[in-house]
């Protein structure tokens, strides 16, 4: 699981043996934006606030790999900035051809949020 605070300057970070270790934070994700995090096992994440509902998915497009972070995002879709694949942050369903990227749980608690690997 992966922690950080979107008020602040650090985050916590749960690796699986239930450890915590400080990573510097992302900057505050405001509506309409993402931002990249990795997670303990490596996992690199794209987290979208959507209207102050945050969703997170695999940061690669298996398109070509660009990362997801990147993309533009319209509502609950994001679009890939490198050839236009289309996917809905809330469950990883591709909208351009028959693909599914990871989802990962995002649990909010207080000013941090919670990465977590479903």
């Amino acid at each position: 699981m992966q922690s950080f605070d979107t008020e602040s300057d650090h985050t916590n970070a749960t690796d699986s043996q239930g450890e915590t270790s400080n990573h510097a934070a992302p900057p505050q994700i405001s509506s309409g934006a993402s931002v990249r995090i990795e997670l303990p096992g490596g996992d690199e994440v794209a987290v979208f606030n959507v209207d102050g509902e945050y969703y997170a998915i695999e940061n690669f497009c298996p398109h070509k790999g660009a990362p997801l972070s990147e993309g533009l995002l319209c509502g609950h879709i994001v679009e890939c900035s490198l050839h236009g694949w289309q996917f809905d942050v809330r469950t990883g369903e591709c909208l351009t051809v028959v693909e599914r990227i990871k989802t990962y749980k995002v649990i909010r608690e207080g000013g941090v949020l919670k990465v977590e690997d479903q």
